[in-house]
């Protein structure tokens, strides 16, 4: 199923700059096949809904593991059955 979904990423205890761990949450996703557009508070996922998913929890595993000790994510998700969710058909 298509999707389109706002990502937000929220390292807690990483200090004042945030700037390593945003960037690497980019890395990680721009390895799927999704159409990737960052914004000032997140990041704009067009996909597949179960490699949005899997994104979000890989997202998780690797900072995890490279010592971010805490993160809390907002996902917001976006499909539909009469058509497929895309980031350009939301552009004004």
């Amino acid at each position: 199923m298509q999707a389109t979904a706002e990502f937000q990423v929220v390292p807690i205890g990483a200090g004042v700059s945030v700037r390593a761990e945003v960037t690497r949450v980019v890395e990680i996703l721009k390895a799927y096949p999704f159409v990737v557009e960052t914004h000032a508070s997140g990041t704009n996922i067009e996909g597949e809904l179960d490699d949005i998913l899997t994104a979000v929890q890989n997202v998780h595993t690797a900072l995890h593991a490279e010592g971010t000790v805490r993160l809390v994510s907002y996902l917001k998700l976006e499909t539909r059955t009469d058509k497929a969710p895309t980031l350009a058909g939301k552009r004004l």
